[in-house]
């Protein structure tokens, strides 16, 4: 299809003028527009497509609290511990109950509910809350389920948290992706670059060796150095991954202290364009999904 056209019909699907669609139709058209082939739900190979049938038939109670970034605290504070938990600073329903004074100088504000609501403070003097207001305040008015269909975010009640800010002289940390399949490690999608604008991926596998998994031109030539602690950070992903078909868990690693960052059920909602075809079939093939 024309890449114009499915650009155009992304932005129908994303501005809700699809709402009314079956999870599945709904599904069958952004996956269409994002990969530019059809979902066929009679022979699903790809991680892409079998991330979209998880969409629809893994769909369990506890998902929700897990898929909520303030609940899920207490959940991974039984299972590993609560060192490994970022302090909870305050949460609040509404941008306007927040009392800044009662911050650090350096605070991330965070919404539950959703991907990508969040505003970091590094700077309290240079820190604009209007801007804050702005952004945090859209993110609560946005139900994620509704442009994605996963299914866990449906019934997360919106609010917002402050935790403090773990990076080092401004500079966020660098986030720790590590890729499960069948509870089983595959492979760390380290990000690098966001807090300037332009994330980076790199992919090692368990032993730190570099997997090309991208298109060549999304392949950075440098490396990213072995974390402190990165054992460590294994067993963890171990405890957590254990028992799921697919989870991504992100973790931070500052100066060899770790940080639980979250859980995420689908790695890029399953419209992974980024990574090459061979990968999205390699990654499907260690899927056990019981169709």
């Amino acid at each position: 299809m024309n890449k114009k056209l499915r650009s155009a019909i992304k932005r129908m699907v994303y501005s809700g003028k699809f709402d009314f669609l079956s999870d599945k139709k709904y599904l069958e058209l952004l996956f269409f527009a994002h990969l530019d082939r059809k979902l066929d739900w009679g022979n699903l190979k790809t991680f892409n497509e079998k991330v979209q049938w998880l969409k629809l038939n893994n769909r369990k109670e506890e998902y929700t609290m897990m898929a909520d970034k303030y609940a899920v605290k207490e959940y991974i504070a039984g299972i590993i511990g609560e060192d490994y938990v970022i302090p909870t600073l305050g949460v609040w329903n509404y941008f306007d109950e927040i009392d800044f004074d009662t911050l650090p100088d350096q605070f991330v504000l965070k919404c539950t509910h959703d991907s990508g609501g969040l505003a970091i403070c590094t700077d309290k003097s240079t820190f604009s809350i209007v801007k804050a207001k702005e952004k945090i305040e859209k993110s609560l008015r946005r139900n994620y389920y509704k442009s994605s269909r996963e299914w866990q975010y449906k019934n997360i009640p919106p609010r917002i948290i402050a935790e403090p800010f773990i990076g080092s002289n401004s500079k966020a940390p660098e986030d720790y992706k590590f890729i499960t399949f069948n509870g089983e490690l595959d492979t760390v999608m380290v990000c690098k670059g966001r807090d300037v604008g332009h994330p980076w991926f790199y992919f090692y596998d368990k032993d730190w060796e570099r997997i090309i998994y991208q298109h060549p031109e999304l392949e950075k030539k440098d490396e990213v150095e072995k974390p402190e602690n990165f054992d460590v950070m294994l067993k963890i992903v171990e405890r957590l991954a254990k028992g799921f078909i697919h989870m991504r868990v992100d973790l931070y690693n500052v100066s060899g202290k770790i940080y639980f960052g979250e859980l995420t059920f689908y790695n890029q909602s399953g419209f992974d364009t980024d990574i090459t075809y061979e990968t999205d079939l390699a990654w499907g093939n260690k899927m056990n999904v019981p169709f």
